[in-house]
């Protein structure tokens, strides 16, 4: 027994004691309780499954040593002539070392840097086995045989003059998310979740998560697990344990914060490539058919915040930290890329509308939420010269153009939000827009088709629905943002991680669906969410540190 047990034991005794004196002389008297262990808190975090690391072999790198250290024995009777060769041979062989030397830091420092040339899936996996390769390059080769396209909603969807069947809707969509259960845990990266993307192929749970450091992690989460479990493992461990398989992959390069995976989006034609951008600077495109990570786009030194494709896959549009917007035709060389300073700070989302696709929304931290026509917007370029210079329009000529009777237009909308509005996007319609912003409110807008058909401003800037949500995730949880589920089968809705460690989900009309928790399986906030395009029923979620959920019904 340790000192404090008896201790403990001594003093509960005493108080046993005068507890028995007192009620002898009648006198009552409140005398400390017996201390109670403190309980536990009962969420239990997954167990990421033991693998064994390949032991690899350190490059070998020169030593420098002292000349003391250095020094041989020196023959007494040793001529000049031989000691002038000596003298000529160490000086010699100095400075080879020293070159090799040189050369190692050089190397050492190239490593550093971001990598511009193709990769091979290979070269990006030399963590993973053999036989961890063979099955990741299986997994995506069983879902390259159809192409999977982005599905377009219809602008006038769900748009319902009688309450009743609006409430109706959403009354469905509360009886099938209430459903949902956490089906699949594992740590999929090993940092923080920055970004997600749902695969769209129905037979599968094939979700993408980027982290802090560059890379992307790859979770099949129905997968069968490969790993038998010991005879020693109770049925609670095997519970805590990881669902499905992953994959990590260093995509962007080098592995630090300097290299955070800012989004993920799959081709809207052909979901057989995913495109990442980073804040390396740079933004690939994986091929699962080749296997192979092309650079598409990279700047000098101007972090990339978030990237979004137009529907028919060959336009990129870039935002930046710099408060620029970068246009991007794939199928044209990148010198022919234009960009845009729309803000003067940083642009933390763009998003482009999915079935009227000349019309986007930025998100900036100068409090400003902005509709813009990029039809009218490209015509800054149309009188000008093809050159480097003249492929970039600062925050003066951009506003110059946007008072003008030519640029009249190009700015259809600007909602104002009390602090920095960190994200905006479309929903599947066209139509409705979901704002986040650390004044701790969502906020939505609903256009209709007609109003985007005009060329004129838009009339109000208010807000159809406002949400109370707090948003101030500090300096080590990923920003949240309202993210729209995908499916345009059903009545608009959208997901967001909650300080809780909850997850909500809303209607575009701002109803709350649903409020996903789980007390003993979920120990942190789920920041970052996505959902799958083609299945109701399926929300995956990422923490702070790599750890991911797959929320489905139970089987």
């Amino acid at each position: 027994m340790s000192d404090f047990e008896d201790f403990e034991a001594e003093r509960e005794a005493t108080i046993a004691r005068n507890r028995e004196i007192l009620a002898k002389l009648d006198i009552s008297v409140d005398l400390p309780v017996k201390r109670k262990a403190q309980s536990k808190p009962s969420a239990k975090p997954v167990q990421p499954a033991k693998r064994v690391k390949r032991e690899r072999e350190a490059p070998a790198v020169p030593v420098r040593q002292s000349a003391r250290l250095r020094r041989t024995a020196v023959d007494p009777s040793e001529s000049p002539a031989k000691k002038r060769k000596r003298e000529q041979e160490a000086e010699e062989a100095r400075k080879k070392e020293e070159e090799a030397r040189l050369a190692e830091e050089e190397r050492a420092r190239v490593a550093k840097r971001p990598r511009h040339h193709a990769l091979d899936i290979a070269e990006v996996a030399d963590e993973l086995e053999p036989e961890e390769l063979a099955a990741l390059k299986v997994t995506l080769q069983a879902i390259v045989d159809k192409p999977h396209p982005r599905r377009p909603g219809d602008p006038d969807a769900f748009v319902f003059e009688d309450d009743k069947k609006e409430n109706a809707e959403v009354s469905e969509l509360k009886k099938q998310f209430q459903r949902l259960k956490v089906v699949a845990r594992a740590k999929v990266t090993q940092d923080r979740v920055y970004s997600a993307a749902y695969h769209p192929d129905p037979t599968k749970d094939l979700i993408f998560f980027g982290d802090k450091h560059g890379q992307l992690g790859i979770w099949d989460a129905r997968a069968p697990r490969d790993d038998v479990e010991d005879e020693d493992e109770n049925d609670s461990s095997v519970q805590d344990g990881e669902g499905g398989k992953y994959w990590r992959l260093q995509l962007h390069w080098p592995a630090t914060s300097k290299s955070s995976i800012s989004a993920i989006k799959f081709d809207p034609i052909n979901a057989h490539n995913v495109f990442t951008s980073s804040y390396d600077c740079t933004i690939r495109s994986l091929s699962f058919t080749t296997g192979i990570a092309q650079e598409i786009y990279s700047t000098e030194d101007v972090l990339i915040s978030s990237i979004d494709l137009n529907p028919n896959g060959h336009e990129l549009w870039v935002s930046d930290a710099n408060g620029g917007l970068t246009h991007l035709d794939i199928r044209e060389d990148r010198s022919k890329a234009k960009w845009y300073q729309l803000s003067d700070q940083k642009i933390g989302s763009v998003s482009i509308n999915p079935t009227n696709p000349r019309y986007l929304v930025t998100a900036s931290n100068s409090r400003a939420l902005k509709l813009w026509d990029v039809r009218k917007l490209k015509d800054i370029a149309a009188d000008s010269s093809d050159t480097p210079s003249s492929r970039e329009f600062d925050q003066e000529v951009v506003e110059e153009f946007i008072s003008s009777k030519k640029g009249k237009g190009s700015l259809r909308a600007e909602w104002r939000h009390g602090k920095s509005v960190s994200s905006a996007f479309w929903d599947p319609r066209g139509r409705s827009i979901v704002s986040t912003s650390y004044d701790d409110t969502i906020r939505l807008w609903d256009i209709s088709s007609t109003l985007l058909s005009r060329d004129t401003p838009f009339p109000s800037s208010r807000p159809f629905s406002q949400i109370k949500h707090n948003c101030q995730t500090g300096k080590w949880v990923t920003i949240l943002k309202a993210q729209w589920s995908l499916n345009p089968d059903y009545y608009p809705h959208f997901s967001i991680g909650n300080m809780d460690h909850s997850l909500n989900i809303f209607s575009c009309k701002g109803d709350l669906v649903a409020k996903l928790a789980d007390r003993q399986r979920i120990s942190a906030v789920q920041a970052v969410t996505c959902s799958h395009p083609n299945i109701l029923e399926r929300v995956a979620s990422g923490n702070a540190s790599g750890r991911c959920v797959l929320w489905a019904p139970p089987e």
